[in-house]
Order: structure tokens, then C-alpha cells, then sequence
């Protein structure tokens, strides 16, 4: 499972709906891994129809690290999640097992794989006008300078994280290059593992095909009923899990702000929009293999060629 002092993790990613779970529960059977969650959604507790979690059945089939871990009212972030997913996969290689990074946040992946970049503090100063200045015109102003300044940094900050939208901007104002530059120089230098980095796609009509028939299926399942269920147990629709796709649309429904239609037209076209700036994230990456979610004989062979096993005695079922 080492190679040159590197332990061996396979990751599988890929947009929203593509089809990670299913694939990555058969590799990680035929491989005797387990499974640790890159999705920074799943991590929350009650929020199971939303987030697409595997399922009860799912979960006895393989071991599954980083699910349901907080509730939704914890500040979680990239670096708590660095940690603990650490420790997780410490505690898979002690039994000998392949981890199967597999989600679609690819921030929290790099973190976990490369550990996270430290940046020098802003200046306050900058940092309080900033902040004044959201509290008068609102944060999307902020986000939408941050976003024309330094588009990568804001694809992965949510627009109404106003602590991390002012600190990236903040950055920039204070030393005209965006943070993102920083985090490149800086190249995610801590990296433990030797790493096979597996993305699924398929053509765009295809994937918004699944990804429409998905938010359909999640309404069909429950999710308002999931919803209401959040808001009665004392969850806010302000924070910010529940301002995730999906749980903002359907707080606007419950409280009125929108008709069921139009609820569910917009987590359609939400969802679309956020596979898409996820596969723009993953194309950055240059050590990624591509592979149809439906090629399963091809991601064996690259699976088997990287953990040097032979193909077919790979599969435990075989």
C-alpha cells in the first residue's frame, strides 16, 4: 500500500449527480477500502435527502468516514475538516484498507490531500472598511468585487460567508494579488500520499438530464418535509448550511417567498450551475484521469494498474 513512503488513496469526484456514490461503493468492495466523504454538506446531521447520502444499506455495505458528523448550527470548516479527514484515513490504513476519497467539494479534497495555506494577517484597517461597507450595501457588493477580482478565491466561498468574502478581498486590496496566487505559490506543499485523482463526467445534456430527474427524485423523497423538520428542531434558514442548494429553495418555499414550480425550476437551474463551476475546478487539476461514471472496466483498469493488483482478483466477489 506504500510506494517510495507514500501511502496509496484512490479519489473519485466529479459534479453533483454524476454518479460517485455508486461507482465508488463498487471500488471500494473490490478493493477492500473505505470510503471517506469530500462533500462539505454531508458532514451535517438530519440534512440526509439534500446532500444526496448514501443510505442506510449503502453505509453497512462499506465503511464511511466524515458523514454526520455535526449539526448544522457547528462552525465547520476547510481546516477542521483537514484534520479530522486526517485521522480518518489514519485509521483506514491501520486496518489495512484503500481509502476512497469521494465527493464533489474540491476544496476540501486538496485540503485533505495537500494540507491548507496559511495566509499573513490582512490589514484591519482594510478589514473594517470592508465590513462597514457590507453592512450598508450588503455582502453580494463585496462578493461580486471579490469575484471580478479573484474568481477562483469566490467559486469556493459562498456568497453569504461575509468573514471569508472581506478576508479575500481584503487580500487583495492589501497586496494587489489575488489569494488564490498565494495558495498556488505556496502549492499545497504537505502531501502524505500517493494519489490517483479519478473525475466522472459526461457530456452537459446528459449530466443536467441526471441532475434534473436527481432534484426530482430528492422532492419526491421528502426533501420540504426534511426542511420543516431542520426549522422545528431549531434550525435557522440563516445559517449557513441551510442556505445550501436545495435548503434555500426550499425555505423560500415554506415561508412563502416562492410557489412549488418555481422552487423547484430554480434548484434545477442552481444545481446545474454549481456542477458546472465544479467541473471547472476539477479541469485545473492536471493529474486528473477522466472517466464516464459508465466506463466501470476502465476505472478498474486504472484503479488495478495504480494499487498494482491483477484486475481479476481484484473483486472480492469475483
Amino acid at each position: 500500500m506504500t510506494c517510495s513512503g507514500q501511502q496509496k488513496l484512490v479519489v473519485i469526484c466529479g459534479p453533483t449527480g454524476i454518479g460517485k456514490t455508486e461507482l465508488s461503493l463498487f471500488l471500494a468492495e473490490s478493493f477492500d477500502g473505505a470510503i471517506v466523504s469530500a462533500d462539505s454538506m454531508q458532514i451535517y446531521r438530519y440534512m440526509d435527502i439534500g446532500t444526496a447520502k448514501p443510505d442506510a444499506g449503502e453505509m453497512r455495505r462499506i465503511d464511511h468516514y466524515m458523514i454526520n458528523i455535526v449539526d448544522p448550527d457547528t462552525p465547520y470548516d476547510a481546516a477542521v475538516f483537514y484534520r479530522e479527514g486526517r485521522q480518518a484515513i489514519a485509521g483506514i490504513y491501520e486496518k489495512n484498507q484503500i481509502p476512497f476519497v469521494v465527493g464533489g467539494t474540491g476544496f476540501y479534497i486538496k485540503a485533505l490531500l495537500h494540507g491548507l495555506f496559511e495566509a499573513k494577517p490582512v490589514d484591519p484597517v482594510i478589514v473594517e472598511r470592508l465590513r462597514a461597507e457590507a453592512d450598508a450595501g450588503g455582502i453580494q457588493a463585496i462578493y461580486d468585487r471579490l469575484s471580478d477580482k479573484d474568481p477562483e478565491a469566490a467559486a469556493r466561498i459562498h456568497v453569504n460567508d461575509a468573514y471569508r468574502v472581506i478576508r479575500a478581498l481584503a487580500v487583495f486590496e492589501m497586496s494587489g494579488k489575488p489569494m488564490s496566487e498565494y495558495q498556488q505559490v505556496h502549492r499545497f506543499e504537505d502531501s502524505p500520499f500517493e494519489v490517483l485523482k479519478i473525475c466522472l463526467f459526461s457530456d452537459r445534456q446528459t449530466l443536467y438530464d441526471r441532475i434534473n430527474r436527481r432534484v426530482d427524485q430528492m422532492a419526491a423523497q421528502g426533501l420540504p418535509e426534511e426542511v420543516k423538520s431542520l426549522r422545528q428542531m431549531g434550525f435557522s434558514e440563516t445559517l449557513r448550511p441551510m442556505q445550501a442548494i436545495g435548503y434555500r429553495h426550499m425555505n423560500d418555499f415554506i415561508s412563502g417567498r416562492t410557489d412549488w414550480d418555481e422552487t423547484v425550476g430554480l434548484m434545477k437551474r442552481d444545481t446545474r450551475r454549481f456542477a458546472k463551476r465544479q467541473l471547472t475546478w476539477f479541469r485545473k487539476d492536471p493529474e486528473m484521469v477522466w472517466k464516464s461514471p459508465g466506463d466501470v472496466e476502465g476505472v478498474m483498469d486504472v484503479v488495478c494498474d495504480f494499487l498494482g493488483e491483477n484486475k481479476r482478483g481484484a473483486s472480492k466477489n469475483e
